[in-house]
């Protein structure tokens, strides 16, 4: 029997948001104002807590349901649905969002070598996962698919806005790159109507806005892997930070007794399979953290801490199988281990 389990964002990420007495009530709600909806394929939280506008909340999760509706490759009609549907026929005119997350995503595909290809979209939609009909493919059906993926077969034309997929059948897949976007998306509104102290929380894509209102850091929790998210190994302290984590416990389905993950391997066509249980990326942008959290664990621990370190601006933790903890040098500066399970490799 297959089983199948989506991830709860309210499980995902353990987040220390106590605000410490001794602020001032006249400027600050005494308590912190939160919506939660059903958005971009998973549970969304968006919560305030300098400011008591709902209004806010709700342009907040507007802009998420017209990113949906633009990006999705889950919802028909969609930009990038229609950009699809007319692969190897013709180029397709597209908004400055599709755009942009087209560009960045095929950024990531080439800086990982194509190990992040964001025309995964075949190989995605015959494994299914994540839907009640995923399935262990026929090999004939993995090759078939894997001759559609190729990053470089993507045309971009800025100069009039459109996206053209040079063979018929390409897919594009925005799964490892939308929700970062639009989580950057919502700090940006958020900091635009004046909001400066909330938490994002977009299915475990976190991001912290600001301080706490008392001045002080926010403490994320990073996931126990092996827990289904329902607890962690510890925490970062930071302030206006993205945390962003992949892992093998997201999505997943089991097949005669073998769980197969969502992280899909454009070489092989299965699952990556290596030592990491999952990686969480710090960054700026959360757009960089979810498209470098899926990169990293594709291409394993030496190999993505060698990558990691030699960019700006973000830092990375891999939870491996053996329970070792893998950091950079910056990450590791704010990560307070509380799983005695788990310790920091040498």
């Amino acid at each position: 029997m297959k089983n199948f389990k989506k991830l709860s964002c309210f499980l995902a990420v353990l987040m220390t948001i106590t605000i410490l007495a001794g602020c001032s009530k006249s400027k600050v709600p005494a308590e912190p104002t939160s919506k939660t909806a059903l958005v971009l394929g998973t549970v969304c939280t968006i919560t305030l807590y300098d400011s008591d506008d709902t209004e806010i909340i709700d342009k907040a999760i507007a802009r998420l349901s017209e990113l949906e509706d633009i990006l999705s490759i889950n919802k028909t009609g969609t930009e990038l649905d229609l950009v699809n549907d007319m692969s190897g026929i013709e180029p397709v005119k597209v908004s400055k969002d599709t755009l942009t997350v087209v560009k960045e995503g095929l950024k990531y595909s080439k800086l990982s070598n194509g190990t992040m290809d964001i025309t995964v979209g075949p190989l995605v939609k015959l494994w299914g996962i994540g839907t009640e009909w995923a399935a262990v493919p026929t090999q004939e059906d993995i090759e078939t698919a894997k001759s559609l993926i190729n990053y470089e077969d993507v045309v971009i034309d800025e100069a009039n806005s459109t996206i053209y997929l040079k063979k018929p059948g390409m897919k594009i897949d925005l799964g490892a790159i939308a929700k970062g976007y639009a989580a950057d998306e919502v700090a940006k509104l958020l900091k635009d109507n004046s909001v400066k102290s909330a938490i994002v929380n977009l299915g475990g894509n976190i991001f912290v806005l600001g301080n706490k209102v008392d001045g002080s850091d926010w403490k994320v929790g990073v996931q126990n892997p092996e827990n289904d998210g329902d607890s962690t190994i510890g925490y970062v302290t930071v302030t206006d930070k993205s945390v962003v984590t992949s892992g093998i416990y997201e999505r997943y389905f089991e097949e005669d007794g073998k769980k197969y993950h969502h992280i899909l391997s454009p070489e092989t066509g299965f699952p990556y399979e290596n030592e990491i249980l999952g990686v969480s990326i710090l960054s700026d942008l959360s757009i960089d953290g979810d498209s470098l959290s899926t990169t990293l664990f594709a291409l394993g621990v030496e190999e993505g801490l060698k990558l990691i370190e030699s960019l700006e601006g973000v830092d990375a933790i891999f939870v491996t199988k053996d329970h070792k903890l893998h950091m950079t040098k910056g990450f590791e500066e704010i990560f307070t281990l509380t799983n005695t399970d788990y310790s920091v490799a040498e």
